[in-house]
């Protein structure tokens, strides 16, 4: 008798890895997350994070380079590895292992587009998400957690914002992601003082109020600070 040639991945013996996304970005002072409609059979009219199998010859982080890239249009984007999702039932097509990554992207200028695979890809407000399938819920939770946590000891913020802000889009991401207020003096002092900032020659107009001087970060690279 001659075997059967297997065709599908849940066939498979062993279990294979994939890569998925949670990409956060800040739309109208809202922290949002970026997910594509699926199509898929048994996952019709779900969100999902981007997300795909890695491929054999390519590193988890050029995986997310790949998949961003195709599924969403992004490039260039901010990302670091957030964990491994494992449960046996996360995937009912087969033995599927995830590799999870945040990523940071500033939102506003985001030119976003899919592939015929999926329905649609858009932003959602993180407190009013549509129906995710798989366990991107969950992905999306520890992601969050580790966004907070992280904006106390890191220059993280950077990734989520233009080139040039003013002092108040800076303390108004950090009320978004951390969902509190902050005193606005206090703030201001303890972001000088730390010299992670520097003023331009730039300024903001066009606005109701005066107008503001424009900063950037001084560095441009991604390290520990302890800023909260």
């Amino acid at each position: 008798m001659i075997a059967q040639k297997k065709t599908q991945f849940a066939r498979i013996d062993y279990a294979i890895v994939a890569t998925d996304i949670i990409l956060f970005g800040i739309i109208d002072d809202t922290l949002h997350t970026l997910l594509i409609k699926m199509k898929k059979t048994g996952h019709e009219g779900k969100w999902a994070a981007p997300g795909g199998l890695m491929d054999v010859k390519e590193s988890p982080e050029d995986a997310v380079k790949r998949i961003l890239e195709e599924k969403t249009g992004l490039k260039d984007v901010f990302a670091e590895q957030l964990g491994t999702f494992g449960a046996v039932n996360r995937d009912n097509d087969g033995r599927v292992v995830a590799i999870a990554y945040m990523a940071l992207v500033h939102a506003d200028p985001a030119i976003l587009r899919t592939t015929e695979e999926y329905a649609a890809v858009c932003w959602h407000d993180i407190t009013d998400l549509p129906k995710l399938t798989y366990d991107h819920g969950e992905m999306i939770e520890v992601a969050l957690e580790r966004l907070r946590a992280k904006l106390a000891y890191t220059n993280i913020v950077r990734n989520i914002l233009p080139t040039n802000f003013t002092l108040t889009e800076l303390q108004n991401v950090y009320e978004t992601i951390l969902s509190k207020k902050m005193d606005k003096r206090n703030f201001r002092k303890k972001i000088l003082s730390l010299g992670i900032v520097k003023k331009t020659d730039k300024m903001k107009t066009g606005e109701k109020s005066r107008p503001a001087a424009l900063y950037a970060f001084k560095d441009k690279e991604y390290h520990a600070i302890d800023i909260l």
